[in-house]
């Protein structure tokens, strides 16, 4: 198990939803509200930094759904930052080659 020290900036639709959680999980949490949400100092315990960030976006979403994540993790000497990248939403669409005509027709 790795120590890990933690700056995270945490924006969501409930920030009174997701606080509790922040306190809950984080040892010796220190959360300061900030123009965009909360930012929050603190230690956390997990095998490796992506496993800690899973785990703490996991309960965040949990509590509220539209809970974004920034966070940077400092243990062994490494620092690691993760950061949402907003998905796409992909709607499929049939697709029919007309062989009389080289274009492809959408549907």
């Amino acid at each position: 198990m790795t120590r890990f020290s933690v700056i995270a900036d945490v924006s969501s639709d409930n920030l009174a939803a997701v606080r509790p959680v922040l306190l809950h999980m984080i040892e010796r949490a220190a959360v300061t509200d900030t123009a965009e949400g909360l930012r929050i100092q603190g230690i956390m315990d997990g095998t490796d930094a992506r496993d800690v960030n899973r785990r703490l976006l996991s309960a965040l979403r949990q509590a509220e759904k539209k809970t974004r994540l920034r966070t940077e993790w400092t243990g062994d000497g490494y620092v690691h930052r993760f950061f949402e990248v907003p998905r796409l939403r992909w709607r499929l669409r049939s697709l029919r080659l007309d062989f009389y005509d080289s274009r492809a027709i959408v549907h």
